[in-house]
């Protein structure tokens, strides 16, 4: 399978999907002839939710497309029949976001709402986390070697949706505004470059060096070193360095000292 007709398969449906999320946006229509501005206000205002769902699922679908697009086109370097099998589910699901999406902007305060929109979320989210699991254990498929941390990073951007909307339906039960906060914070996480440095030093405090990277073109579930190796063979990469400068200043002093008998 080439890697061309998937990309075109995949850019067509968000598209399109996109589209059909802007088509819900409609203009109110006032009974009176010659509305006021502050009937108009209101209308708009009537309105807001819809918009809102708009902006919200619009970001959400720009950032599955630049996941998918990272996974299938950059991550994985080449494809398999079993890709492009979750490629379909994954499509699936991402289809039925306009629905979800008109659902949740028309009924924005009933959990049943938030139960559609976080299921079509974490639907998503599930088959993406699959796809990528296949990507790495596929033997058919070569990846990308990354950074250890970035390759963390990954999981963590793919799993960060499903967890907030897990519990935004759960506490849609509770309060429906704070759910929808929820999905907020997921989105903008995976929308802001600059997340990735919570990532990082979190990541740090555990000991994982950024820079250390993974070869992975198939996967091997031994690769992961445990905590007390990482910190071992960092100790001695510190050590090594310090050497190597206490060497190199020495050296130099040595001759600095020579430069000056002479």
């Amino acid at each position: 399978m080439k890697e061309q007709r998937l990309n075109g398969l995949s850019d067509g449906i968000f598209a399109i999907v996109m589209t059909l999320l802007a088509i819900e946006l409609k203009v109110p229509i006032l009974e009176v002839q010659n509305p006021t501005s502050l009937q108009l206000l209101a209308a708009l205002a009537h309105t807001l939710p819809i918009f809102i769902s708009f902006v919200l699922s619009f970001a959400l679908l720009f950032t599955y497309w630049r996941s998918h697009h990272f996974l299938t086109s950059v991550y994985a370097k080449t494809l398999s029949v079993g890709l492009a099998n979750y490629n379909a589910i994954f499509f699936l699901f991402i289809t039925t976001i306009p629905f979800s999406a008109h659902f949740l902007g028309l009924y924005s305060h009933n959990p049943i709402s938030i139960f559609i929109y976080g299921s079509n979320v974490i639907a998503i989210g599930v088959v993406l986390l699959l796809m990528r699991l296949h990507i790495e254990r596929s033997p058919k498929i070569d990846t990308l070697a990354l950074p250890l941390n970035e390759w963390r990073s990954g999981y963590i951007r793919i799993l960060v949706p499903i967890l907030s909307a897990i519990i935004a339906i759960v506490v849609s039960f509770v309060n429906t505004d704070l759910s929808l906060i929820l999905f907020i914070f997921a989105i903008l996480f995976n929308l802001i470059p600059t997340s990735s440095n919570v990532i990082y030093f979190a990541l740090d405090l555990l000991f994982v060096d950024k820079n250390e990277v993974m070869v992975n073109s198939n996967y091997n579930p031994n690769y992961h070193l445990d905590l007390k190796e990482r910190i071992t063979k960092k100790k001695q990469a510190i050590h090594h360095t310090f050497k190597k400068d206490m060497l190199a200043s020495f050296k130099k002093a040595k001759q600095q000292q020579i430069n000056e008998n002479q």
